[in-house]
């Protein structure tokens, strides 16, 4: 089955996807990652109002086989959290980049979108 990796997206190397709107970024996790992890369970979201730094562990997904991190691929103060998923998991195994998105980021360093993956790069890493 091929991995669904929209073109204006920018991902981190750690399976996180960003869409920039503004200077709001909505966060969520990819398609490769959510099928990676298979049928998640469970959802822990960021608080709202809270600071991140770029590359800091401030959510977690759980599926039936294992628990992960998911890190803030830019730093800035979160501004949304995506209730319905952490109610409904499976959403996000359903539409990772549209009704599964989990946070969203007002960003204080857009310079640092400048060093997340295009959406060929990422195929080339999840690829090699």
């Amino acid at each position: 089955m091929s991995v669904n990796i929209p073109e204006e997206l920018r991902f981190a190397k750690s399976h996180e996807w960003v869409r920039v709107e503004g200077n709001i970024a909505t966060v969520g996790i990819s398609d490769h990652a959510q099928e990676e992890l298979t049928e998640l369970v469970f959802i822990e979201l960021p608080e709202v109002g809270r600071e991140l730094e770029q590359e800091e562990a401030c959510a977690v997904v759980e599926s039936v086989k294992t628990a992960s991190d998911i890190y803030s691929p830019l730093t800035g103060k979160v501004v949304a959290a995506n209730e319905p998923v952490s109610e409904n998991a499976g959403i996000v195994n359903d539409e990772p980049y549209d009704g599964g998105w989990l946070f969203k980021l007002e960003i204080s360093d857009a310079d640092e979108l400048d060093g997340l993956l295009t959406a060929e790069q990422y195929r080339g890493q999840i690829n090699a």
